[in-house]
């Protein structure tokens, strides 16, 4: 099939699923706003990046922007391959054969999934220096939003994180609307019933749409894709069985310690051979295909940073639990990893803090300009020992760092969320 029949095709279905679209959620995530930049969205698979696509698209639609001067690419798509540049190129010179008017007006080009195609950079650099069009790009890979953009493309793009929902982005998916601003008794209990709900669920979107007995089915389905397409694919890892018990067993834990050390010594009881330099790789990927995460420790002294243990965090507490089964014991440590991912959703970078006294502070974030804040998570606000553990924490924290800080428990949480 040559590449304009196969355009005209891939476009038709494209315009389908368009009509179908009109009332869909809209996610908080907004691109920047800069018209001479390369658009990216980043994120795991599932999160809606191409919803977010799709939302972007419908505003330009609403702005006059005819239908023929957009193209959407989704590269996940199996008749595409084998995937190259070559391709690429291809694609985009049939819309402009297909559509002639447009080699005289601003196009819009959307590239869903673009790190599966063979040395895309060196085209989409191209189509940004020669072609009036503005450009989006979606990636599933951590990697795409710095090392391949920031050696490929630098200068030319700006990225964006796209995350599962969010809680408040959870009841606008659910269409309910509950106003905070009273929170007297009916207001706390309903919130506190759809918190524990998004505790056990979280916020994959397509999740919302099924019966309990299919969620965490799907979710386990979601763990598998991602292993197999974004690192044992994409890396050629030699020992599948060995890295999916690493996502297990840091998805287990969230909210502890790690280190590489400890992981070593817990895959050689098991029976396991492997260096320690294949077992930072395989982390680095697991990290990179946006499963787990690891935040190291406040302190200005490299050695410091290096010798203490990182703290984990996964990408989403319906994920946690669809692959736990402590879930009682765990809701304070799922409680503290939603305040992460949303510290995370304000773009943020975040680090844990251990005072001179070893007190430890769950997080110190900092926005993009500079402005630092402390946050130390209580999930049990009625525990008088742990409220002043955990206030004296943060007390010390506040002196020693001359920050600001704030103690986050459910009710101020489902108050007023998290603010920086």
């Amino acid at each position: 099939m040559n590449e304009q029949l196969m355009l005209q095709i891939l476009l038709g279905e494209f315009h389908h699923k368009l009509k179908l679209l009109k009332d869909m959620f809209h996610r908080e995530a907004q691109f920047p706003n800069a018209p001479n930049k390369i658009k990216v969205a980043i994120g795991i698979r599932r999160a809606g990046k191409t919803y977010f696509l799709y939302q972007y698209i419908l505003k330009l639609l609403n702005e006059g922007v005819p239908l023929s001067a957009i193209l959407f690419i989704n590269f996940e798509d199996d008749r595409l391959l084998p995937l190259s540049e070559q391709k690429l190129a291809k694609l985009v010179d049939a819309f402009y054969s297909l559509y002639p008017e447009n080699h005289d007006r601003k196009c819009y080009l959307f590239f869903d999934e673009i790190q599966n195609v063979n040395n895309w950079p060196t085209v989409i650099r191209r189509l940004h220096d020669t072609k009036n069009a503005e450009i989006f790009l979606t990636g599933s890979s951590a990697k795409l939003l710095s090392k391949e953009i920031a050696s490929s493309l630098r200068g030319r793009s700006l990225a964006v994180e796209i995350w599962p929902y969010s809680f408040h982005e959870f009841m606008g998916a659910k269409k309910i609307s509950i106003d905070q601003s009273l929170y007297d008794k009916k207001t706390q209990d309903k919130l506190k019933q759809l918190f524990h709900q998004y505790l056990s669920e979280g916020g994959f979107p397509e999740i919302l749409l099924y019966d309990p007995d299919v969620k965490q089915k799907t979710l386990q389905e979601y763990l598998d894709v991602v292993l197999y397409r974004d690192i044992i694919e994409r890396h050629n890892i030699k020992n599948p069985t060995l890295i999916k018990y690493m996502i297990l067993s840091m998805i287990h834990n969230v909210g502890k310690p790690f280190t590489v050390a400890k992981m070593y010594n817990d895959i050689k009881s098991q029976g396991y051979q492997i260096g320690k330099d294949t077992l930072y790789e395989y982390v680095d990927h697991i990290e990179d295909a946006y499963l787990s995460f690891l935040i190291p420790l406040y302190n200005k002294s490299i050695r410091k940073k290096q010798v203490n243990p990182r703290k984990l965090y996964a990408i989403d507490p319906g994920m946690v639990r669809a692959l736990t089964l402590d879930y009682e014991n765990d809701l304070g440590r799922l409680f503290e990893n939603i305040v992460y991912l949303d510290l995370k959703r304000l773009g943020s970078t975040v680090h844990y803090y251990l005072t001179q006294e070893r007190y430890e502070v769950d997080f110190l974030a900092q926005t993009a300009r500079g402005h630092k804040k402390l946050f130390q998570v209580c999930w049990d606000a009625q525990d008088a020992n742990t409220m002043e553990r955990e206030q004296r924490a943060l007390q010390a924290a506040m002196k020693e760092l001359k920050v600001d800080g704030e103690l986050i428990t459910l009710d101020s949480y489902l108050r007023e969320g998290v603010k920086l």
